[in-house]
């Protein structure tokens, strides 16, 4: 029987066995979708832990920039049956690895084998680092790029890592809070109560800032991987003029934004002096400290900024990495009779992994769904409007 070996070229678009698939954190695929689809990729799909979408190292390079809610941009480029080691490294050398990787970056190999015949990963490994190293290009265990092999029900899939750093960390935030809401599910959390850009945003608890300058961007249309590299760029065809796509609409929107009559209002509130100064030199770095304003003060002298209701998103403690759980159920009771007796008409967003203190605060609060972070699952509870 002949050996079929399925990949898709640099500049082709994907075919069987090819593609991109965009990871997310558990929980986050209907936002990543929806999100997909408004940024106009195509073939959205829905699958456990991400998105697949058509594409090439174009389109994998465009949803490294744009996309907010992935975590990381994974490329197919191959997709082969494997029953033993020999087949395994006989169908990897028949991918086209000089059209995809350069002779002058090393890459490493990472592989992962579930319910298989090959079943020993380091083993599945080595074999496709041999067929990598056989077309000239150097393996190293340090390298940044990174070769995904998945072998499931015998079914190889080969895929390229072309994010490398997680897509949250945006490149703008040098101060960074005790645990802060990562970028992505303060993107997706804001989606998720109905934030078009338009409303007012206010965090009581910022830390470093991160839901306050999450709206401003999404609000100026600001791409998020503006200031930051990625692995795409060391890959064949990654120099390629215009793949980048750099300033695509990002100062246009910033200006329309900041022109505009009472324009984004989007506020952080910490009582960690600190924190407030790191989240407005956060703001500085990514361009928006004319659309926020942070400010020092307890949860007591909250109050609503002038101006139509909008957002409240918080993302306080929750006794798993900060604070005694003990102690919080006063914190939450006090930012539950702040915002009931001072926010009334506004959309209300409390992100925790605890229901208990989420009815401490005594809103009537509803469970928005959970996501996978950090080891734990948290959830949106909400009080819509």
């Amino acid at each position: 029987m002949a050996e079929k070996t399925t990949q898709i070229d640099t500049g082709s678009k994907a075919g069987a066995g090819g593609g991109l698939f965009l990871v997310t954190l558990p929980g986050l695929e209907p936002e990543l979708a929806a999100e997909a689809v408004r940024q106009g990729f195509a073939g959205v799909t829905p699958l456990a832990g991400g998105v697949a979408v058509d594409g090439d190292l174009a389109e994998a390079a465009r949803a490294n920039r744009e996309l907010r809610t992935a975590v990381r941009v994974l490329w197919r480029v191959a997709g082969f049956r494997a029953m033993h080691l020999a087949q395994l490294d006989k169908r990897s050398r028949k991918v086209d690895w000089a059209g995809i990787l350069r002779p002058e970056v090393p890459v490493r190999v990472e592989a992962v084998c579930r319910k298989s015949r090959i079943y020993h990963h380091k083993a599945a490994a080595q074999r496709v680092a041999g067929a990598i190293g056989a077309a000239g290009v150097p393996v190293s265990a340090g390298a940044g790029i990174v070769v995904k092999v998945r072998i499931e029900d015998d079914l190889c899939t080969i895929s390229i890592d072309t994010t490398g750093e997680p897509l949250h960390r945006r490149g703008h935030k040098a101060f960074v809070g005790k645990a802060p809401l990562r970028e992505t599910m303060a993107a997706a959390f804001l989606w998720r109560l109905g934030f078009d850009g338009t409303q007012a945003v206010v965090d009581p608890m910022c830390g470093s800032g991160t839901i306050p300058l999450e709206a401003a961007q999404i609000a100026a249309g600001l791409v998020p991987g503006r200031s930051r590299a990625f692995a795409w760029q060391g890959l064949a065809g990654g120099d390629a003029p215009g793949l980048s796509g750099e300033g695509a609409g990002d100062d246009a929107g910033l200006r329309y934004l900041e022109s505009k009559e009472g324009g984004g209002r989007f506020f952080g509130f910490d009582r960690d002096a600190g924190a407030v100064r790191g989240a407005a030199e956060n703001a500085e770095r990514a361009g928006v400290a004319g659309l926020c304003h942070f400010a020092c003060q307890p949860i007591s002298d909250l109050q609503p900024p002038g101006g139509a209701p909008g957002i409240v998103l918080v993302n306080p403690p929750y006794g798993a990495r900060i604070g005694q759980r003990k102690l919080l159920f006063g914190l939450y009771g006090s930012l539950g009779s702040v915002l009931q007796e001072r926010f009334a008409g506004w959309t209300v967003g409390i992100v925790t992994s605890d229901a208990g203190l989420a009815k401490a605060t005594g809103l009537d609060l509803t469970d928005e769904g959970s996501v996978a972070h950090g080891g734990m699952s948290v959830t949106l509870w909400t009080r819509r409007a």
